[in-house]
């Protein structure tokens, strides 16, 4: 509760995060469509790019594009 408040008052510092993820070259799903390696924030969910060579968190990834729904007709 009280993370919360504080995230809204001054937003997420972004301390917590995963370890560096790369999306497979093989993989067919079509959330997959990232290229290169980011990392996400537990706390707020938002990803970042990140370099290896340099080892840091850079800037923050661009909104996914997510497919609308198909309307099912009956």
């Amino acid at each position: 509760m009280f993370q919360s408040f504080f995230n809204a008052l001054f937003g997420c510092s972004h301390q917590r995060t995963t370890f560096p993820l790369t999306p497979g070259r093989r993989t067919q799903a079509p959330s997959a469509t990232r290229l290169g390696t980011y990392v996400v924030c537990l706390d707020c969910g938002k990803e970042f790019a990140y370099d290896w060579s340099s080892m840091r968190v850079g800037q923050p990834v661009a909104a996914r594009v997510r497919p609308e729904a198909q309307p099912s007709f009956r």
